[in-house]
């Protein structure tokens, strides 16, 4: 019996053994990330945060954002382009790394709190929901009464598809924020919501100069954070990196260059 009893304890301090073992050797976010040398930011396109210019080379501030973290870490920043209605299976599947793309730290149109999903980095960046229509109709779509049963268009899963549900029953669910945008211009839809950050740099301009920001519709202010895994100590590494680049002026740079001063959030992390 006492024989029988030494080889099960025997057999328990092995599995024990084993187990301790895998967990100390499980490699954390950031080991994975240094160890390929590169970390992947799942976006979509818009302009300014993401897009690609007349030469067909990615810019834009969260680009160049990313591409600075990542040089200060001795490190590749990588894109992803992904639907915004899956960023989170994305994540956590492990395509992608971070959420960063003007990714507006809030809530889901469901009310769950964003931070039930992701860790938030600082924030960054001030942004806000806008309705856009076209210029011709701003008489007409004058008050949020005139928004009922018309035609209106947010990306899925962005902040802007609660506002767009709210004025109208009429809505569809758009796969970026970019063709929402077409669709508006093209006259498919009477509305959409976009941020903020993406219609001072499109509405009213060369393709869309006949479209315009409604101001009938008033919106709430919004900040934008870089979004990943729960739990994950990439988050506080990336965090560090962008309280110097705060600091020493590389983000006030990258700010000017997208016409996005006035937006920076100063004194990051401080």
């Amino acid at each position: 019996m006492k024989k029988l009893v030494t080889l099960l304890l025997t057999a328990v301090l092995a599995v024990m053994a084993v187990l301790g073992l895998t967990a100390c050797n499980e490699k954390s976010d950031y080991d994975k990330i240094k160890e390929k040398g590169y970390f992947v930011c799942g976006i979509t396109l818009y302009e300014p945060m993401n897009y690609f210019n007349s030469d067909d080379e990615l810019t834009g501030f969260d680009t160049d954002f990313a591409n600075a973290v990542a040089e200060k870490m001795g490190l590749q920043a990588k894109f992803q382009i992904i639907a915004w209605s899956s960023k989170y299976l994305e994540l956590n599947s492990g395509v992608i790394d971070c959420i960063w793309n003007g990714f507006t730290y809030g809530s889901e149109s469901n009310g769950v709190s964003r931070t039930e999903y992701v860790d938030f980095s600082y924030k960054y960046l001030a942004n806000g929901q806008c309705v856009v229509t076209s210029k011709a109709n701003l008489t007409v779509l004058n008050s949020k009464e005139a928004f009922a049963g018309k035609k209106g268009m947010a990306e899925g899963g962005s902040a802007g598809e609660d506002l767009a549900k709210s004025l109208s029953t009429a809505y569809t669910a758009s796969t970026s924020q970019a063709s929402a945008l077409m669709e508006l211009k093209n006259g498919t839809v009477d509305f959409i919501v976009i941020d903020s950050t993406m219609a001072n740099a499109m509405v009213g301009k060369g393709d869309y100069s006949s479209l315009s920001v409604n101001d009938a519709i008033p919106t709430e202010a919004e900040e934008y954070a870089i979004g990943f895994r729960k739990g994950s100590d990439f988050t506080a590494k990336v965090n560090e990196v962008i309280k110097t680049l705060s600091a020493d002026g590389t983000l006030a740079t990258i700010a000017a260059k997208y016409d996005l001063s006035s937006s920076l959030i100063p004194n990051i992390g401080a």
